[in-house]
């Protein structure tokens, strides 16, 4: 099992819906947390916030970081380094979403979200994951998501790059076992987050009303099962119903998802939400 009390976390997407939840959660539960976003102001805000509620845990540090490209992976890595203290736990949480058909999407914003919800993991885990092997000690989060396991229509980049991050987290489960290094892959259905009023784009935007948030799920209860899977060392975790019920048509009725997505796509056209 993974202790959390007295543990070095580091976050990423320290700022957003889940990684605010990851915060107060953590410190509740007395981790010691490493903090990074884009924005280094917005980020010590939202923890002052959070450190007014929860006397527990500790913050060491709140960095600023653009995960966006590969120096702003190692300069990360370089500011954590340069604090003195090891990771034992690693969260990457940070993302972006888009939403369009494929080809309506500008090249330069699908290529940026793959950077940040694949390729920034990824390296990260590497530059990490070194560490923790050489001290044969460490657990590596990936944030995935549901669309890593089923992909519906205007989310075809969104999930490229949770498929992705699925398969990087079972190869990398394979490669540091043996060094008593963890890794969790998150499957999530959709969250009342700030990813729910992701950009959208061309045709199926203008057919399709944003996402009920009433369909959405409690960020809250979704980190509480997550931090759950992460105490139990738990390779996959879905961590609400939704999740749960569709990697499983996924995996034994695949053709059931279709007349789902169908249904469903229907329900959001415009005018027939409401």
């Amino acid at each position: 099992m993974t202790q959390l009390s007295e543990a070095v976390v580091l976050i990423t997407g320290a700022a957003g819906g889940f990684g605010q939840q990851f915060t107060c959660q953590l410190l509740m539960a007395n981790s010691q947390l490493i903090l990074t976003d884009l924005d280094r102001t917005v980020l010590e805000k939202q923890t002052e916030i959070i450190q007014g509620k929860v006397s527990t845990g500790k913050i060491i540090a709140c960095l600023a970081a653009d995960l966006s490209h590969r120096e702003g992976c190692e300069n990360l890595y370089q500011q954590v380094k340069s604090l003195g203290v090891p990771v034992d736990i690693l969260i990457n949480n940070a993302g972006i979403g888009l939403f369009g058909r494929m080809d309506e999407i500008p090249s330069e914003k699908w290529e940026q979200l793959m950077q940040v919800n694949l390729l920034a993991p990824m390296r990260l885990s590497t530059l990490f994951a070194a560490d923790m092997i050489a001290r044969k000690k460490g657990h590596i989060v990936n944030i995935s998501s549901l669309a890593g396991w089923s992909a519906p229509a205007g989310l075809a980049h969104y999930a490229s790059s949770k498929f992705g991050l699925r398969g990087f987290s079972e190869g990398l489960f394979n490669e540091v076992k043996d060094y008593n290094v963890k890794v969790t892959a998150v499957y999530p259905f959709f969250s009342r987050t700030p990813i729910l009023k992701s950009e959208r784009y061309g045709t199926l935007a203008q057919e399709l009303d944003a996402f009920p948030e009433n369909l959405a799920t409690d960020p809250v209860k979704v980190i509480e099962e997550t931090i759950q899977g992460i105490i139990r060392d738990r390779l996959q975790v879905f961590p609400d119903p939704i999740a749960k019920n569709i990697q499983l048509l996924k995996r034994f009725a695949p053709w059931s998802l279709d007349w789902i997505s169908d249904n469903f796509r229907r329900r959001l056209k415009s005018g027939t939400s409401q």
